[in-house]
């Protein structure tokens, strides 16, 4: 049968070592002659492929005792029974079975001795040629492979272009990228007047990071095909590693002049997105969505940056059109529409959505949601049931949903539940960071100090790489006003791991403050709230500014946050010390 588009090719690179029942097909046909007569009359000639009736017994023999021991488990010595056999036959029906045979024994070795063995015998064979670059690909042997390649792409005119482009496909194993780029290079000279042949070496030196070489490829193929989207797309993206701007500026260019190239322009919307270019991009989608108002690959993104932009009228109706389309992944547009209707209020509407969300990345923080939605409305049982359940159905969750049914429980104001709960998993899991981290907080709550202690140290023993176990035990000492000098070392220690983290520079200017630094202490706290306006990070910056002497400063300070977080007892109560 004649291979259509990329069979040919691809043969090679999914070189599959299947067991047909070859070797019982040998063995059914009728012994040939045995004679000295009929052995020497014709000593090179090999049977044909589908006629075995000239076989001897001795062969069938062979065949037999190969197949009973591949049948009982001895892949080794069917294996080599059959490379034996092959060799001395020259037989093509049977160097391709002791072939497959190899290769079900992982005999890359022998596969690659036989398959040059019937390219010898057989010249002329696709199927020969197509297992031996296999293998050579397989074995990452490939100086001197663009012969067969060049002989295999042109083997099939029609299925060109196609096999072209599959090229890069058949090496994405290799490791060594510059000798794919040699071998890529090679194999597609003969064929550079078309499009194809040069975007095969654009992806190709990409990969080996010759961005210079790439970008030149990609542009001669689209220069030989203008409208091809896919040279435009390559093209960006080689720009985009260097210049993201670049990248925008081709993709509109290409975009203005062909007006219909969806996938381009659906790229430069997600680059101008990337870019956070939010306005740019929500024109292009705008574009995008009255062209393909029932395209998922559209109306996904319209909504996830119109919530971005805090537009969520417009996130909620193209998500709820969304549910409605053959669109594979529905959980995350059921997640991002329970999160809408929970800030609306919504509660009824929220639960609703969040319990449609199936498992995956969103299926966790749907649960902790609509038990903190159950919780806010008095139903506190049935919130911690709810998180039980879920735990029952997903064991892989059952750490972290333990500790949103604790979370519960101290927003409940109900810190000795709270703590019994995580005592109770960390004695299934004495080692768990997460539960060890978690306790050590409640234990804090409750001022138990030690057990505080004794958990944070085991954490830092089990990860020394825990910035956040060094921040909260130094931070514990720190607004103890204890033990400052080791303190500052393990907050030290936790902002050399993570130096951006908003809670750890919070921490680091509040045992500054505690030392007397009040400038130093300062600016580590206003780098935090930058960062991150948390209450608790605004009553630090209030107090400093307050004691700095800039009291208009902290009074606007904490004041500015209340408005942000009007129930937060941490502000309300730095407010009516420092800004009454």
């Amino acid at each position: 049968m004649k291979p259509t588009k990329t069979t040919l090719l691809c043969a090679a690179l999914a070189l599959t070592f299947g067991l047909p029942a070859l070797g019982e097909e040998l063995a059914a046909k009728k012994p040939r002659a045995t004679t000295r007569e009929s052995r020497t009359a014709r000593p090179e000639a090999a049977p044909d492929a589908k006629d075995y009736s000239e076989l001897s017994g001795q062969v069938v023999y062979q065949v037999l005792l190969a197949e009973m021991a591949l049948q009982r488990g001895k892949t080794e010595f069917a294996s080599q029974a059959y490379a034996d056999l092959a060799v001395r036959s020259r037989d093509p029906a049977i160097l391709q079975r002791a072939i497959e045979v190899a290769g079900h024994a992982r005999r890359l070795d022998l596969v690659l001795e036989l398959a040059r063995l019937w390219v010898e015998v057989e010249p002329d064979s696709q199927r020969a040629q197509q297992v031996l670059v296999g293998v050579l690909i397989m074995s990452n042997q490939l100086e001197g492979l663009a012969p067969q390649l060049i002989r295999l792409l042109e083997a099939d005119k029609d299925a060109l272009p196609a096999n072209l482009l599959a090229l890069n496909r058949m090496f994405a194993r290799s490791p060594d990228r510059q000798a794919v780029l040699q071998l890529i290079s090679q194999a597609c000279k003969p064929f550079f007047g078309l499009a194809e042949a040069h975007y095969a070496v654009a992806v190709a030196a990409s990969a080996a990071d010759q961005q210079e070489q790439a970008l030149a490829e990609a542009r001669q193929a689209l220069a030989q095909r203008p409208d091809w989207e896919a040279a435009a797309l390559l093209e960006a993206q080689i720009l985009a590693k260097k210049s993201p701007a670049e990248a925008i500026r081709s993709l509109q260019r290409f975009v203005e002049r062909h007006p219909g190239a969806r996938d381009a322009q659906l790229q430069l919307a997600r680059v101008l997105v990337a870019e956070k270019r939010y306005s740019e991009a929500r024109r292009q989608f705008e574009q995008l969505l009255l062209a393909y108002p029932d395209n998922p690959d559209v109306v996904f993104p319209v909504a996830i940056l119109a919530l971005q932009e805090n537009d969520t009228a417009l996130a909620e109706k193209q998500l709820k059109h969304l549910v409605t389309l053959d669109f594979q992944h529905k959980s995350a547009p059921y997640y991002y529409l329970g999160q809408i209707t929970e800030e609306g209020k919504r509660s009824d509407e929220a639960l609703a959505y969040y319990r449609q969300v199936g498992p995956g990345e969103h299926y966790l923080p749907a649960q902790v949601r609509s038990a903190a939605i159950l919780s806010r409305s008095g139903k506190l049982d049935e919130a911690r049931k709810q998180l039980r359940e879920a735990a029952d159905r997903s064991p892989e969750l059952g750490v972290q949903l333990s500790i949103a049914e604790a979370a519960l429980l101290r927003d409940a104001k109900q810190n000795e539940a709270a703590l019994e709960l995580l005592e109770q998993e960390l004695g299934k899991q004495p080692e768990q960071p997460e539960l060890l981290y978690e306790s050590a907080l409640l234990a804090e709550r409750l001022g138990r100090v030690e057990q505080m202690e004794s958990r944070l140290r085991k954490l830092i023993e089990l990860q020394p790489d825990s910035a956040q176990a060094y921040n909260a035990l130094g931070y514990s000492y720190a607004d103890r006003n204890i033990r400052l000098p080791e303190a500052r070392q393990l907050i030290e220690k936790a902002l050399q791991l993570a130096p951006n983290d908003p809670f750890i520079l919070d921490s680091m200017g509040w045992v500054l403050y505690r030392q007397g630094d009040l400038e130093g202490a300062l600016g580590y706290l206003q780098r935090a709230h930058s960062q991150r306006p948390d209450p608790e990070i605004a009553a630090h910056t209030g107090e400093v500014l307050w004691m700095l002497g800039r009291k208009e400063e902290a009074r606007h300070t904490l004041r500015e946050a209340q408005k942000k977080d009007p129930s937060s007892e941490i502000l309300t109560e730095a407010i009516k010390r420092f800004a009454p």
